[in-house]
């Protein structure tokens, strides 16, 4: 690590490194050791991790995440929760589930009727006018038909006093359990909904009303968990699948592994195992699209399209359609052409990307350290998102019951006002709105903590998004100031001082927090202006004309692009700041301009670097993404039989896709890190040094003769 601007062309310097070089690194961490840098942005930090660690210990005591496991009934009450009187009641059951087709359903978000727990939905059709009238010859009606009244419920009540006291419900229909809830038993054939018994039926009141209503009531009360209900399918798929998705992932962590150690060793030779493979990946995803493409060419259904299927939750459906595959095999055979027109005009860059790709094999090599950090990273990160879904959780659970007025007919001026249940029935409100209901709503309160809740969610996100892009600016920090040192070493390896990795990580840790914490605050402040813009999107989708709608889009694009340029800067800051141990500003501007003098160097070198390995990680997530595909589509039984139970096959599949990217990315970064930092130092020694006996290169002469032959650096003109 360097101390000045100037130590290596001082003549004392270089007598120090060409004799006692440890004394000179040691003479050179002088200089770093002794500064903190960006003190003040420290501190913030630090005051903002306290105010984070605080915000968690509050929403833990208030928060209660059983509401979110739970339904919950009219009175707030749990369903199917230990050590309560419903604790074997799990199924929520609506008395009135025609009054879910009022309009208020989607505004209120409630439907307004009296909800209560039972232990299993009805089965046939009964009302309480049948009840009481077989109640002294039979008392088998009130036994089925009491377990969905209130516990205070009486058989010998007139209709209008139970509906005046709303213990019963006026009539009970064959349901069944979807998503702990009773909802009219329908079956689904040809993508449509049909009723298995009687289309007319008694609601109990006297009136005759139709499966169509009933049909539409569930409509209506279905658009509020059908969300749901997809996510509930996810998390099925999940539970029955997570040992597999964990091998798979266990599986790429050792394939990346494996490609790192054997990059050291056969860099070129892997390159085109990188290509063959991901050109022969997406060849067979291709033919696959074909292949599904031609058997749905003679199906029945080939004529239908996404316009006849429409939106659907049921994602499956879209894998049905000629249309989807071949847009499939579209796509793939353009990426295939893209890559193969890549190789063919980058092969001589590509050829200088291999011979950095194997200094970095030996700087890694030398410090093999480096292979395990990416498993630090990833248990910091882990911790992060971990703490941040709890504390949310905490947050939108906080509260006590909060109960408003619903009115069936949704004409009372009472309306999604605060009740209170207890004394509702004797209230104003109970006499000015007769049918009016005093129902639960939600969870929130009147303190002072109640009504910031939603800026702490807001706070919530934003340190969470600060602390995810510290971690990744303290590892590549950390990283940086390793291959740096080995670098700057004039007798490789016996130069590198022991420990380099550590010794690094603890320098900025110790030294450089502030100046870590002021770059990853800048890209959290940019993520967080996407997140707003994306809120903002959403909330206002239907109330866009054309001219905003194309602002969203430039806003979105132009914060895209910024936080792209951010990061690369940062990352190339924080070499600086491993080198020179100078502050944020100052190590991102000497990085800026050193990057502008030599821009087209950087241009043929990074970015050709970061296409190959990004083949890597394509070949390594393909892979595995082929196999999860064969597995789960229980295409090769031979090996393993799969699970059978699955709601969506692509569940588990893109997961294993998506975490073997991932990992692949977080070993090959150490790559990616490691080849920057080397050309980034040496850029910095071809600027300070000639090649003479006073003021030699630090580079290895094998990569200083490659990337002069191709003339990526021109020789300095000597004075």
């Amino acid at each position: 690590t360097l101390s000045n601007s100037t130590h290596l062309t001082t003549p004392n310097n270089l007598k120090a490194s060409l004799g006692d070089s440890q004394n000179y690194v040691n003479e050179n961490n002088k200089g770093i050791t002794g500064n903190c840098t960006d003190v003040l942005c420290c501190m913030i930090f630090l005051l903002f991790i306290i105010g984070y660690i605080l915000l968690g210990l509050v929403a833990w005591v208030h928060g209660d995440p059983r509401r979110v496991a739970y339904p919950t009934d009219s009175q707030g009450h749990f369903c199917g929760q230990k050590g309560t009187p419903n604790e074997n009641k799990t199924i929520l059951f609506y008395f009135n589930l025609l009054s879910c087709a009022n309009p208020s359903v989607m505004v209120n978000l409630q439907c307004p009727t009296t909800q209560i727990c039972v232990s299993k939905c009805p089965e046939r059709f009964l009302t309480y006018l049948e009840v009481q009238f077989w109640y002294k010859k039979d008392k088998s009606y009130w036994e089925d038909y009491r377990q969905f009244c209130k516990a205070s419920a009486k058989p010998v009540k007139s209709l209008p006093q139970l509906l005046l006291d709303d213990d019963c419900p006026t009539a009970v229909f064959p349901s069944k359990p979807f998503l702990q809830r009773c909802f009219p038993d329908f079956s689904s054939r040809n993508g449509s909904l049909t009723i298995r018994s009687r289309m007319l039926f008694q609601d109990g009141q006297g009136r005759t009303r139709s499966v169509i209503e009933l049909r539409e009531a569930v409509n209506r009360i279905n658009k509020i968990f059908e969300a749901r209900a997809l996510g509930m399918k996810v998390f099925e798929d999940y539970a029955t699948t997570w040992y597999w998705i964990l091998i798979g992932l266990i599986i790429a962590m050792i394939l990346s592994w494996m490609f790192l150690i054997l990059m050291r060793f056969i860099a070129g030779f892997l390159f085109w195992i990188f290509m063959f493979g991901v050109l022969g990946i997406i060849g067979y995803g291709i033919w696959h699209c074909y292949q599904e493409y031609s058997i749905l060419q003679e199906h029945p259904n080939a004529t239908l399209s996404i316009y006849d299927i429409g939106i659907q939750t049921n994602i499956s459906l879209y894998f049905q359609l000629k249309q989807t595959w071949f847009t499939f095999m579209i796509i793939l055979s353009t990426i295939e052409a893209c890559v193969i027109l890549m190789l063919i005009f980058l092969r001589h860059r590509i050829r200088v990307a291999i011979f950095l790709l194997k200094e970095g094999s030996k700087a890694i090599g030398h410090i093999p350290s480096t292979l395990i950090y990416p498993f630090l990273t990833f248990i910091l990160l882990s911790i992060c998102i971990s703490y941040w879904a709890v504390t949310a959780i905490f947050l939108a659970t906080s509260g006590v019951p909060i109960y408003k007025v619903i009115a069936p007919e949704g004409q009372c001026v009472y309306e999604n006002e605060i009740c209170d249940p207890e004394i509702f029935n004797t209230s104003e409100i109970a006499k000015a709105c007769p049918g009016a209901l005093c129902t639960f709503a939600s969870y929130g309160g009147k303190s002072l903590y109640h009504q910031y809740i939603p800026t702490l969610h807001i706070y919530n996100l934003f340190v969470f998004l600060w602390l995810i892009n510290f971690v990744i600016a303290l590892g590549q920090c950390a990283l940086a100031g390793a291959f740096a040192t080995y670098y700057w070493a004039v007798k490789k390896p016996d130069d590198i001082p022991p420990h380099p990795l550590f010794t690094a990580f603890g320098r900025a840790i110790r030294y450089h927090t502030g100046s870590l914490a002021f770059g990853s605050l800048i890209l959290a402040s940019i993520q967080m202006f996407k997140v707003v813009l994306q809120y903002m999107d959403k909330r206002l989708k239907h109330a866009q004309n054309k001219f905003s709608k194309l602002l969203q889009c430039c806003l979105k694009c132009c914060f895209w692009c910024l936080e792209k340029v951010v990061k690369f800067l940062n990352r190339n800051a924080y070499i600086m700041i491993a080198i020179y141990g100078r502050n944020f500003c100052r190590s991102a501007r000497d990085a800026f301009n050193l990057l502008m003098r030599n821009i087209l160097k950087v241009a043929v070198t990074d970015e050709v670097t970061y296409f190959v390995l990004f083949l890597g990680k394509i070949l390594i997530s393909g892979s595995m993404g082929i196999l999860a595909f064969l597995f789960f589509t229980h295409r090769m039984p031979m090996i393993a039989a799969g699970p059978t139970s699955l709601n969506y096959y692509w569940v588990p599949l893109l997961t294993i896709i998506l975490g073997s990217y991932l990992i692949a990315h977080g070993f090959f970064s150490v790559y990616a890190m490691c080849v920057e930092t080397i050309f980034l130092c040496f850029c910095e020694d071809l600027e300070r040094n000639d090649g003479s006996t006073e003021k030699p290169y630090f580079i290895t002469p094998n990569l200083h003769g490659i990337l002069i032959k191709k003339q990526l650096v021109p020789q300095k003109q000597k004075e």
